[in-house]
């Protein structure tokens, strides 16, 4: 529907030309006629005043007013009908006479500092307009031109004169009414025309309208009668013959229908054919991708348990007495079976997420401490090649979030591990951004930067497809599936994030990607107390540009004056309180070089910190004994360069952290439930410390006894223990009435995938991992604090903000495909079931420490840390530790001679307890490994293997815990 109708239309268009040209035409006579009768009044005056002014030149020049009133009063009533008042004024500007006493002369009056105009001159003030005209003396006018002008142009005075506006107006009003009238006359005029038009117009339109829509209806056999003028009658006859076209037409799209119908219904008939065709086939093709899913299951456990069986006898073995040959056959065996493992595991990952039954985690984790684990892994086989590698964090990066570690571990390792791959010399540079921020979110920003071969255009759309590489020959020269890049673009997909990449041939690549983590505000940023540092000096030698800036940017979060240098040589000469050497990549060994170059550095410092490259940890040592303060691995982490200038006087040995100031303990009643000795043991120590009275509990059972008849105010349940575990103990504790809201902390050693989750959901009010950190243990028990409480317990004693410091780095999962060789260990896994595949996504990736970062079987200083920094208790530990061992080498010899053990699980995993809290990282890898595949129904036989090795660390750990219970 139109907005206008066409009688609306015609209606405008004939009116509106009229309206706008009469409106212009008594506009125009409207305006002209106002100004002629304005300009006629204006004359009129100026043909009084002038006259006036010349014939009173007389009276002014010798002062006479009774001739100068004769003239004015004479002309006020000649022309009384426009005059209201005529006054002659002085050069003084006083009024001289006037026609009118009655009229206020002070209106005609020139305002005081204005000068008797020259001229002719008009003013208006409301109905009123004034003219005034300066009187001049002829005799003046006429005089010597040489004489002085301002008595020869001075005026007599002036006349004013004030002239009625009324009747002008008046007139004007009348000219106005007039055109209005005339306007509308003619509007009434053109509506009577247009009405008439309309009429002859819209009329048979209608008609025609009307018509047509009953067409429209489907009435054919409707036609526009009677008779119309012109255009319309041709119209008329056009629609008439439409509508019997229409008729036509109709009739013959009716048979046509028919016929498609008719077509249409055997159509249908062939699909549904097809479709049960269709059915069948997408089950077909289900049904394929279930056996392919169960078929990489099974040869997932087909394949791992005997490479584990290589993999673990081929360790053994080399453990024996060999010829140099045989030492080199095996050795390549073991690099052969953890290669091959590699790729099995890549395989299991792209057909998970093929899948989509990938899991990610949500855990809290150090992010730096996830990066640095990924740097040291790889460091080695960078170094090897000679590669100096960079990771440079920005400070705005938050060090505490909560995601998933372990696959942005596997992400960075994959694109790391490619970087090392097709790089023979130069950089690779790892940079870590923020690129927002949110309250609760960060999105961060790496970028891994190599110098490495490249890729060229035509090769880049291949990047990312499965099992296809940018070259051909490169799986021949470098190995591997293929798999990896596709893999680290899922992940970081699943993560919520992207990946791109920038590469030019022969200059390198870049791959750049962004994922989103949630900020983990429950554990603040700490760092150590580097007051002592103020106004402390620090040379840094580093050819590397990468590399010293990345440290250097360490390093500005320090009080230190800091002076970097690219040489010993080009330092300049002074003392300095530090003295960071990086020793430059390609590694040199030399150890004379290296000694000469050190002594000569102790000149300028007696601190002196060397960056070593990972192979030349062997001579550490021997540097250390030569005067080295300490020395570290490259890259140089601020996790391990900043504890080391916080303690001065560290060398070769971890900083012992100095007492905690005593704070008031918390003032709760605490309950520890643990079935493992040790750990109840370290519990209850740690808890004697923090708060006010404690009790222990080594049973489920003894557990809800003594809640049933006492009061609680927290409670740390063991998860697994034999009769009743800790879930079902909690059940009990919470459905009694004094205990209802009493909160109860998990504490396991064991968690897979969604385990925590399970846990809170299970009515747990918090969990803790073993081995009981203190830091961590304070601050699940003062989240229970009175608000008023809580503020005394915000700032951690000093101790625990240093707890953390110089631990000994975890290495990352064995399924990523450039771990050191040697070090993977599989274990089997199984996707059968969606609970086992859950399972097997931890399994897969076991944390393990490697043999660069912990040579001895027991870690005094982890142990000390573990034990709250208490030797007496870390020793008491140990020595419960070694009074387990014997009945753990009894099980297991009776399963090597072939036994069968239902119960060994319990066993290990008390003893995994036991481990966890004595530092024996060693030990405690190796009984996770075997718990793990014990949880995942390996059978105790396909694991000899481990048990050989899981003797041998025993007695390893027997023997070097005399150095350190002998003592005691």
């Amino acid at each position: 529907m139109t907005k206008y109708s066409l009688r609306a239309r015609m209606m405008i268009l004939i009116l509106a030309p009229t309206l706008l040209l009469g409106l212009l035409l008594s506009t125009t006579f409207m305006v002209n006629r106002y100004n002629e009768l304005q300009k006629q009044l204006v004359n009129a005056g100026t043909n009084i005043i002038e006259p006036l002014a010349v014939a009173s030149e007389y009276g002014m020049t010798f002062r006479n007013r009774d001739t100068v009133r004769q003239l004015i009063n004479l002309l006020h009533r000649r022309h009384s009908n426009i005059v209201r008042s005529i006054s002659v004024f002085g050069a003084d500007n006083n009024i001289f006479v006037t026609s009118n006493y009655n009229y206020n002369s002070s209106q005609l009056r020139l305002p005081k500092d204005d000068a008797i105009p020259s001229s002719l001159m008009l003013s208006y003030r409301g109905d009123s307009l004034i003219l005034r005209m300066p009187i001049v003396s002829e005799s003046n006018l006429s005089s010597d031109r040489s004489s002085d002008s301002d008595i020869t142009n001075r005026p007599l005075g002036y006349i004013a004169m004030d002239l009625d506006l009324q009747s002008v107006r008046l007139q004007q009003y009348k000219e106005i009414f007039i055109s209005t009238l005339l306007l509308l006359f003619c509007m009434c005029v053109a509506i009577l025309f247009a009405y008439r038009l309309m009429r002859d117009v819209t009329g048979p339109i209608r008609n025609m309208v009307n018509a047509v829509d009953r067409i429209r209806r489907g009435q054919l056999d409707s036609r526009v009668e009677g008779h119309m003028l012109g255009e319309l009658n041709i119209l008329k006859n056009g629609i008439n013959s439409m509508a019997m076209s229409l008729a036509a037409y109709h009739e013959e799209m009716q048979q046509n229908i028919d016929q498609a119908t008719s077509d249409l219904r055997e159509t249908l008939e062939q699909m549904e054919i097809q479709n049960v065709e269709l059915g069948l086939a997408k089950k077909r093709a289900q049904e394929a991708a279930r056996i392919k899913s169960e078929f990489l299951a099974n040869m997932s456990h087909e394949l791992r348990t005997p490479l584990n069986g290589v993999i673990g006898f081929t360790r053994q073995t080399l453990k024996t007495s060999l010829t140099p040959t045989q030492t080199d056959y095996l050795q390549t065996i073991q690099r052969s079976a953890n290669n091959l493992l590699c790729i099995i595991n890549d395989v299991l990952d792209f057909s998970k997420l093929e899948a989509e039954k990938l899991i990610l985690e949500h855990i809290p984790f150090s992010l730096r401490g996830a990066l640095d684990e990924v740097i040291i892994l790889l460091a080695h086989t960078a170094h090897e090649k000679g590669l100096e590698l960079t990771l440079h964090v920005n400070k705005d990066v938050p060090e505490q979030v909560i995601g998933d570690a372990m696959r942005l571990q596997q992400i960075v390792t994959n694109l790391l591990g490619n970087a090392i791959k097709f790089t023979e010399q130069g950089n690779i540079d790892i940079l870590v951004a923020v690129r927002a921020i949110a309250s609760q979110q960060v999105t961060l920003v790496v970028e891994i930067h190599d110098t490495g071969i490249g890729i060229s255009e035509s090769q880049q759309a291949q990047l990312f497809q499965a099992f296809r590489q940018a070259d051909a020959s490169i799986s021949r020269r470098h190995g591997g599936t293929g798999l990896g890049l596709v893999i680290t673009e899922r992940l970081v997909k699943e993560m919520g994030g992207d990946i791109s990449f920038h590469s030019q041939v022969e200059r390198g690549s870049t791959f750049r990607f962004h994922l989103t983590l949630d900020l983990n505000e429950a554990i603040p940023s700490r760092r150590p107390d580097m007051s002592h540092l103020e106004g402390k000096t620090l040379a840094y030698i580093e050819r590397n540009a990468a590399a010293a800036r990345a440290t250097l940017d360490i390093l500005s979060i320090t009080p230190l004056q800091v002076t970097h240098s690219l040489t010993l040589a080009q330092l300049p000469i002074q003392h300095y309180d530090f003295l960071l050497v990086g020793v430059p990549i390609p590694y040199r060994n030399n150890m004379a070089v290296h000694q000469d170059k050190l002594i000569a550095a102790m000149k300028i410092s007696e601190q002196v910190i060397l960056a070593l490259p990972s192979q030349s940890q062997v001579e550490a040592e021997q540097l250390k004994q030569i005067g080295a303060k300490a020395c570290l691995v490259k890259p140089i982490s601020a996790n391990r360069l900043i504890p080391l200038l916080s303690y001065e006087k560290a060398h070769s040995e971890l900083p012992v952290v100095e007492q905690a100031h005593k704070q008031p303990k918390l003032p709760f009643k605490v309950m520890a439930v643990d079935d493992n000795p040790a750990n109840l043991k370290l519990m209850g120590t740690l808890l004697e410390e923090q708060v006010e009275e404690t009790v222990l509990c080594d049973s489920g059972a003894k557990a809800i006894a003594y809640a049933r008849e006492n009061t609680l105010d927290i409670i740390l349940m063991d998860i697994q223990m034999p009769e009743i575990d800790g879930i079902r103990a909690s059940e009990v504790i919470h459905q009694m009435s004094h205990h209802q809201d009493t909160p109860i902390i998990a504490v396991t050693a064991h968690t897979v995938r969604g385990q925590q989750e399970q846990l809170l959901k299970l009515g747990m009010a918090d969990y803790l991992a073993k081995p009981i950190d203190e830091a961590r243990l304070i601050q699940a028990l003062s989240r229970y604090l009175p608000d008023g409480a809580s503020q005394l317990h915000d700032e951690q004693p000093h101790a625990l903000q240093h707890s953390h410091v110089l631990q000994q780095p975890h290495a990352l999962q064995q399924s990523h495909s450039l771990q050191q060789q040697g070090e993977g260990e599989g274990e089997s896994e199984s996707e059968s079931e969606s609970e086992s595949e859950s399972e097997s996504e931890s399994e897969t990736h076991i944390p393990s420490v490697p043999q660069s970062e912990c040579k001895e079987s027991i870690d005094w200083p982890l142990a000390v840390k573990q034990a709250a920094n208490k030797e007496a208790l870390a020793k008491d530990l140990l020595t419960m530790l070694l009074e387990f061992t014997p009945q753990v080498i009894q099980r297991v010899q009776a399963i090597l001679a072939g036994s069968h053990d239902d119960d060994i699980l319990n066993l290990i995993h008390k003893f995994h307890g036991s481990c966890a809290c004595s530092g024996v990282p060693r030990l405690r890898q190796l009984c996770m490994t075997i718990e793990q595949q014990l949880r995942q129904q390996t059978d105790v036989q396909d694991l000899q293997p481990e048990w050989l090795e899981l003797l041998d660390e025993i007695d390893n750990v027997r023997f070097a815990a005399r150095n350190y219970l002998g003592a005691a």
